[in-house]
């Protein structure tokens, strides 16, 4: 029985063997969803999403589960909606970038570290028909945070943490950002569907004092 246990042994070597180092695991939770949160329903006709044109401005460092560009290109696809009117809205990735730097290099009585460092900053433009500006809104988000440069499941899950992090930062920010910027362009909230047969709450009996 020793030699089928040593040939799969072998088998699994292999196989971590040809496994890419650079490519990051994949995260447990998944990336990050804002379809639960209230859209922002703008009164255009479309809304195009556009990445960055530059791809310096999209730099990962691996070991990286989430990447900071489609955190952000998730957020816009979820967040905003097209209610209808004229022209169109033009959402567009400016950086997304996660950088890492040696901190310390570690010794006998501290591990090595390392800086983490997530930027992200987006633009949303309002177009009209014939193609002029109707304003914009601009929102930018930094992380940084200092982590043991462990092993490579542990790096990937400190860079998963930052990302996560600044991903809701900025979805916060956007949309403080929109709401000040862009409020006329911003349709009602829509209202709850009414229930069949639901009745309107009685009001109180007024009591004999």
């Amino acid at each position: 029985m020793a030699l089928p246990r040593r040939a799969a042994l072998g088998a699994l070597l292999a196989t971590a063997a040809c496994a890419r180092p650079d490519e990051p695991p994949p995260s447990p939770a998944g990336p990050p969803s804002y379809s639960h949160l209230t859209p922002l329903r703008l009164l255009v006709g479309r809304i195009e999403i556009q990445p960055a044109a530059d791809a310096t401005a999209t730099r990962t460092m691996p070991p990286a589960p989430l990447v900071p560009a489609d955190v952000v290109r998730i957020m816009a696809e979820e967040r905003l909606s097209a209610a209808g009117g004229p022209g169109l809205a033009r959402f567009r990735v400016q950086i997304a970038t996660l950088t890492r730097e040696a901190s310390s290099g570690g010794g006998v009585f501290a591990a090595a570290t390392e800086r983490l460092s997530c930027t992200m900053r987006c633009r949303l433009e309002l177009r009209g028909e014939d193609g002029s500006p109707a304003g914009f809104a601009e929102a930018e988000v930094r992380r940084a945070a200092v982590r043991p440069a462990g092993t490579q499941a542990e790096r990937a899950r400190a860079a998963e943490d930052l990302v996560r992090a600044a991903g809701a930062d900025l979805n916060v920010e956007f949309e403080y950002q929109v709401r000040r910027n862009l409020r006329a362009a911003l349709a009602p909230a829509a209202s709850p569907p009414a229930v069949p047969g639901a009745r309107a709450p009685a009001e109180p009996a007024a009591l004999d004092i």
